[in-house]
């Protein structure tokens, strides 16, 4: 069971790989715009199961802290991290937003039932050396002028951390909530757009696909697929693996003709691998022993 809902929440990470991908390929359309019109295209898929199974819309009803925790969680990131992005290079941003997998493991250990171990944290060390390799590939330089992009970077990576880490509490809580979660964050999102952008619609039907990629997986399915993964399977192993996200964004984007292969990107693989294999060794070599048995 938990082996199977760790790779249910696997899946999320396969999805998220798209987005850099799926993102390039939507045209211009600004942050705020481009998230507003995804959250509203990922909670459709929740809202035709509670147009099937209207029964299930009683699961809806959740306290406040639920919600808030939810809301915040989805829409407080994706805001934070395109703040850090208006106020920071991209490079420096992205790889301080990506502590958030480290924040994951070591803040499990605060959570009833788990144990945090020497391979978790050494794992999690190693994905992060791979992701630095690929975010900054082409160099970094921290500069002071940009703390505030920084500052909003920080404060993203805690937030997802933070929300994965609170819905693991909320594991009687069912994951048709992340619909309502989406809707919210796409109102918010929209909200944001009015207030602080351009309208700027996507020019041709195949950047409009990809807004609809971006809505049906990554910033769609992949919630609640981590849902269900963070509540009922291994959030450290969860957390270990989510460093292969930007790893696999890269290969991808490769494969698509957006980027272009390096040393580095193969020594990446090398940790990130390592690093996840090493996180999982208790699950990995556990099952071994069931199935010898």
């Amino acid at each position: 069971m938990k082996m199977r809902a760790t790779l249910i929440g696997f899946t999320a990470i396969l999805m998220w790989a798209l987005l850099a991908l799926f993102t390039a390929a939507s045209g211009k359309m600004p942050p705020f715009q481009l998230s507003a019109i995804c959250f509203l295209i990922g909670s459709l898929p929740g809202i035709a199961v509670l147009i099937a199974r209207p029964e299930r819309l009683r699961l809806l009803k959740q306290p406040a802290k639920v919600w808030i925790t939810g809301i915040l969680g989805l829409f407080g990131y994706h805001f934070l991290y395109f703040t850090a992005l208006r106020n920071a290079p991209a490079v420096e941003a992205s790889l301080i937003a990506y502590l958030w997998p480290l924040l994951i493991v070591t803040g499990s250990a605060l959570l009833p039932g788990e144990t945090l171990r020497w391979n978790h944290v050494v794992g999690t060390l190693l994905g992060l050396g791979g992701t630095a390799l690929i975010v900054g590939r082409n160099g970094v330089t921290f500069d002071s002028a940009y703390l505030v992009g920084y500052g909003a970077a920080f404060l993203c990576a805690f937030t997802w951390a933070g929300y994965s880490l609170a819905t693991r509490s909320f594991e009687a809580v069912s994951t048709d909530v992340v619909t309502g979660f989406c809707l919210a964050t796409a109102i918010l999102s929209l909200l944001c757009h009015l207030g602080l952008e351009t309208t700027v619609w996507p020019q041709t039907g195949f950047e409009w696909l990809a807004v609809a990629g971006l809505g049906l997986l990554p910033v769609g399915a992949a919630f609640y697929v981590w849902d269900y993964g963070v509540k009922n399977g291994d959030i450290q192993i969860l957390g270990a693996a989510s460093y292969a996200a930007p790893l696999l964004s890269t290969l991808v984007l490769i494969l698509s003709g957006f980027a272009e292969p390096s040393w580095s990107i193969a020594l990446a693989c090398l940790l990130v691998t390592g690093g996840a294999v090493l996180a999982a060794k208790d699950m990995i070599f556990r099952r071994r022993a069931a199935a010898a048995a």
